[in-house]
């Protein structure tokens, strides 16, 4: 009787013209007719035209896609990139020796000749988005099977992206909205030329590390610089020492007037997965099965590579970011995990499945379309639940819980070639050419002593956690081999493999032979796992293909259930504009965090014995001293604050922007309190942790005294009265003009 109140209260709700504002990641291109008075009457003073725009500039021509997931916005006129200090943490990272260590003391280039170059690095411009459903489900009917509707939308798709980039140097994507009922064409230009600027030591850019990770309150200065490089005539090209810095289509102006309690906060940028609308089924397996494997495995892996890093330099720079991506989202599970059951989470999703079985009974015509589609759920999560583990386990372990495996299965194509009766030499040539490079990349940050151990572990906790059932005949044959010592057979495996080595790995590229790759232990447990994963979870193609299914038509039962909700897209790495407004929360009963918090915070954690909490001493030097430049306020210096705004990972990095458009923060954590937020969003408890602009800018001309970088951005004065400030650099107040290309 419960359950079924819940539901009529939160069907309810769902008829309530408008949402939360501060919940949803929306198209750009849809503002103007789904959220621009909304915006307004918060206080956005720009148009819609002047955020996003084809044909003329605008804010969305500041952002970019950096690397391969996070977010950027342009800052000056010669394509001046800001984005998170963990983002360029891989790049920074590349760059850092025991010599020279570069995460350790930070980076500053004093000229454009001495920024450093970053191999496969890219930034990607958005150029327009355009709604393309009508075109791709006109090639569709309900007739169609699920292969064969997804074969026609493929198709077609390729035939859109084909006609959008003719006689361009774009790249684009058809992608799916709402699991299949719609679908967008988003065209990008990407630029292969990024170049590290600076960056702050990572006592400053990684500050309270993974202690202080998706926490509030925050006191971390996450932020990195580099620059867009383009050919001489402004168009992408490769590495170049001819290139030139970008001449952007807009890029961000610079406020330092701080935000306030209330003040409207907007972010552009490109959050990379949520599942708002996952039903109960899903919640629960997250809660009670997928995320505490993950969690397991991951704690497995970094408990073995920091006592390398701590125990050897050269060790912590080569795992440093390898060691922070791991430690990421294995912290971020267990938050969600307690969220979603803090909350309740699968009880009110359960609550909304009985409201949806309920109207889809009210006619013979609903009852037809969408009155199988929970029942196919449920029993679809049933059948995959012992499967999805297997698939986390074989991802988390084996394929991507150690570097050799994932390493050595690169080599496959070579060996298919190696193995015909008449290889053919000149692709083996370009094999082995491509091969040698990706071996020198992956050797200078690998350590075989550390990967040795994570072979070891891996193989027993997928041993022990996986049932027989599920167990690829090899690796059994390694447990009665070595009568169940796993660091016995890791030992023995890394001895006689050539994946382990430099020297070895060369050679055989020198000399390439499928025999050698059939006599190498570590290609053969590699291949055969790769092929009884396949063959596995081929089983439930079928159950697979009802889910897919089942979502499509529960997302469309729901749009029309709920017809006067507006409903906004999951994350798929598309540009989406989130917006909201600086606010404070209270996490627990008689607890309250303020929205904003400051150098004093630093001081008060600092630790010189725990290296999560080193204070440099020219940071505690400034402090003393008070000496904040025209970045402090009313002689504090803040670092970060927090906004209602809706984001996810894949959005750090994206600009906090103020109703006039201009730049007061960076984006780079969610709170602890909402991490079940990418399945349900809570808007009394999520909030979006942001890097204060001023502490930037601090850190870079006070703290580094990296003065060319402050010049070339425009820096706006403050518009709200302040006390004088001793200012010891000038700050340029230009107005900005959109630079047109």
């Amino acid at each position: 009787m419960k359950r079924f109140a819940l539901s009529l209260f939160l069907v309810a709700i769902f008829r309530i013209p408008s949402l939360f504002a501060d919940e949803g990641m929306w198209l750009p291109l849809l503002i103007e007719r789904l959220n621009y008075v909304d915006m307004q009457e918060m206080g956005l003073n720009l148009t819609a035209e002047e955020i996003y725009s084809v044909n003329h500039s605008s804010l969305k021509d500041a952002i970019i896609i950096f690397g391969r997931g996070c977010t950027g916005e342009i800052i000056s006129e010669q394509g001046l990139v800001l984005t998170n200090h963990h983002c360029g943490y891989g790049s920074i990272q590349s760059h850092s020796t025991v010599d020279h260590d570069y995460l350790t003391d930070g980076f500053w280039a004093g000229s454009l000749e001495e920024e450093l170059p970053n191999e496969g690095l890219t930034a990607q411009f958005l150029i327009r988005i355009e709604d393309v459903s009508q075109q791709v489900l006109a090639n569709l009917n309900d007739k169609m099977t699920e292969t064969e509707r997804e074969e026609a939308v493929r198709k077609i798709s390729k035939e859109i992206e084909a006609q959008a980039t003719a006689g361009t140097n774009y790249n684009a994507s058809v992608r799916s909205f709402y699991f299949g009922n719609e679908f967008y064409l988003f065209v990008y230009e990407t630029f292969t030329d990024v170049r590290l600027v600076g960056a702050p030591p990572s006592s400053i850019g990684k500050f309270g590390a993974d202690t202080d990770n998706w926490m509030w309150p925050r006191h971390t200065g996450d932020f990195s610089l580099f620059r867009v490089y383009t050919g001489t005539d402004g168009k992408p090209a490769p590495y170049s020492k001819n290139n030139i810095p970008l001449k952007p289509r807009y890029y961000l102006p610079v406020s330092t007037d701080g935000v306030k309690k209330g003040d409207f906060a907007m972010i552009l940028g490109y959050p990379g997965s949520t599942d708002r609308y996952m039903t109960s089924w899903g919640v629960e397996e997250a809660m009670d099965q997928n995320n505490p494997a993950v969690v397991r495995i991951r704690q497995k892996k970094l408990d073995i590579m920091r006592v390398d890093m701590d125990a050897d330099p050269a060790i912590r720079i080569k795992y440093a970011s390898k060691y922070a991506g791991t430690s990421n989202y294995w912290k971020y599970y267990i938050g969600q995990t307690k969220g979603l059951k803090r909350l309740n989470v699968a009880e009110k999703k359960s609550a909304t499945e009985t409201g949806f079985t309920q109207w889809a009974a009210s006619s013979p015509e609903l009852q037809s379309r969408f009155g199988n589609v929970l029942g196919d759920m449920e029993k679809a999560y049933e059948a995959l639940k012992p499967y999805d583990y297997f698939r986390i386990y074989c991802n988390e372990a084996i394929f991507r819980g150690c570097e050799i495996v994932s390493f050595a299965r690169n080599f496959s194509d070579l060996y298919k070639e190696l193995g015909n009766k008449e290889p053919d030499q000149k692709k083996v040539d370009q094999m082995t050419g491509s091969l040698k490079k990706q071996s020198a990349r992956f050797f200078k940050d690998y350590q075989a002593s550390t990967d040795q151990k994570l072979f070891a572990a891996m193989l027993d906790l997928f041993y022990s956690d996986i049932p027989a059932s599920f167990h690829p005949p090899v690796i059994d044959e390694f447990y009665t081999k070595y009568k169940g010592d796993f660091c016995t057979c890791a030992a023995k495996t890394f001895e006689k493999t050539i994946f382990a080595d430099q020297a070895r790995t060369e050679a055989f590229l020198n000399k390439p032979t499928a025999r050698s790759l059939e006599k190498d232990p570590v290609f053969t447990f590699m291949q055969p796992f790769f092929d009884f994963y396949r063959l596995k979870m081929a089983e439930v193609d079928d159950q697979n293909t009802t889910l897919t299914r089942a979502r499509r038509l529960y997302m469309e039962g729901l749009r029309l259930m709920q017809k006067d909700r507006v409903f906004y897209p999951d994350a798929n790495f598309t540009m989406r504009l989130t917006y909201g407004q600086v606010l404070d929360y209270y996490p627990a009963d008689a607890v309250h965090y303020d929205f904003r918090t400051s150098l004093d915070g630093v001081m008060e954690k600092e630790d010189p014995s725990n290296w999560e909490f080193v204070v440099p001493d020219k940071l505690k030097e400034l402090y003393a001293k008070r000496d904040f430049g025209p970045y402090g306020e009313k002689g504090e210096m803040y670092t970060c604050f927090i906004s209602n705004n809706d984001i996810t990972g894949g959005n750090s990095g994206s600009p906090v922007i103020n109703g006039n458009g201009e730049l007061i923060g960076l984006a780079f954590d969610g709170n602890w309190e909402a991490m079940s937020g990418d399945i349900a969003f809570e808007p009394e408890l999520q909030r979006t942790i942001s890097v204060d602009i001023r502490y930037v800018l601090f850190i870079i001309d006070k703290y580094a005294g990296a003065h060319r970088i402050i010049e070339e951005m425009t820096i706006l004065k403050p518009k709200r009265p302040l006390p004088p400030v001793k200012v010891e650099v000038p700050v340029k107040t230009p107005e900005l003009q959109p630079v047109e290309q």
